[in-house]
């Protein structure tokens, strides 16, 4: 497949769903090829074998470590490795490629105020031209395109109850990610401090509850926030607010519905590279009370299609190349 430009990504931690997913969005995108795919775990098997669609038969995972990325001719660089993980790569491609882009999808940045929180509708201005990029995580990119317009009118801790698809769990074998564990069944994850919760306070300036768990779908999620504002509205001014924050934005759907996961990830009139918010409620005993949801893709607004926005913005591009297709 011939790239209109040539910049080149090296994709580190390929063998997660987030790895697979922003592949099949590199595949499809007409300025950016893959320099290489790492993963010790799959070193030497086909790309196909992940990405079927793959055009290069003969392209194949690769061992790569730290101390290597010199020899890579890359100026894209993704860490999709597990939290903690960043740092010696961070600083091997920073030493060897000094100009590079670097897009980390871990949590090791996105409490660093020299990376650019990648929260993309938001911060585009930060995001043009920028070097170091952390990519949010997943639920919190929905919790805060929730509360974000309502933020100077939180009159209390919002609520988020989240629910995730499995895969949100990643590959590595554990309850959260087992269909027999998950079948009939719901499991939260950390009931206090889990670190969505902070990150979503952090970069919200107010402190929220969040309470996620995981559910026997594969991909998606679906939140329900709850939220106490310091003056009482009506559900139609609600939803005309959140009309007024996102109306020009392609990649977010207000609705006046409960927009449901099933109708996002199949793309039925919601932007499946995007989120949708809506089923604006407000109590009838108390004015203040309002609630509503926010769905997302985990996988793709949730993380490699919002770091592919995040990369499109940073080089210049349309943001949503390699994303019409989902949109």
């Amino acid at each position: 497949m011939s790239k209109e430009h040539h910049h080149r990504l090296a994709l580190i931690g390929a063998r997660g769903y987030t790895g697979r997913e922003l592949l099949e969005r590199v595949m499809r995108h007409p300025a950016i090829e893959l320099a290489l795919a790492a993963s010790g775990a799959q070193a030497g098997r086909p790309i196909r074998d992940e990405v079927p669609d793959w055009p290069d038969a003969e392209q194949v995972f690769v061992a790569l470590a730290p101390d290597e990325v010199a020899g890579v001719e890359a100026d894209l660089w993704a860490l999709a490795v597990p939290n903690g993980a960043s740092g010696p790569w961070v600083a091997a491609i920073e030493a060897a490629h000094p100009d590079a882009i670097i897009i980390d999808f871990g949590a090791d940045y996105r409490f660093d105020p020299d990376w650019v929180y990648g929260l993309t509708e938001f911060n585009r201005s930060a995001l043009a031209g920028a070097r170091r990029i952390s990519n949010p995580g997943c639920y919190a990119t929905g919790a805060q395109f929730g509360l974000l317009p309502l933020r100077e009118r939180l009159a209390a801790p919002p609520v988020v109850f989240g629910v995730s698809g499995y895969s949100g769990a990643g590959r590595t074998p554990s309850p959260r990610n087992d269909p027999e564990r998950l079948a009939d069944n719901l499991i939260p994850y950390a009931l206090t401090g889990h670190v969505h919760e902070r990150e979503i306070s952090a970069h919200l300036g107010r402190p929220v509850r969040f309470c996620p768990h995981v559910a026997s779908f594969f991909r998606g999620i679906s939140l329900t926030i709850a939220a106490t504002l310091t003056e009482p509205v009506t559900a139609e001014a609600l939803q005309q607010d959140f009309e007024a924050v996102y109306g020009d934005e392609a990649l977010v759907a207000v609705t006046a519905a409960i927009p449901e996961l099933r109708d996002l990830v199949a793309g039925r009139d919601l932007p499946r590279a995007g989120l949708a918010v809506g089923g604006f409620a407000v109590d009838e005993r108390d004015g203040h009370r309002a609630s509503f949801v926010v769905v997302l893709d985990n996988l793709l607004k949730g993380a490699a299609g919002q770091a592919l926005q995040n990369l499109n913005v940073a080089l210049g591009l349309d943001e949503r190349l390699g994303l019409e297709d989902l949109a």
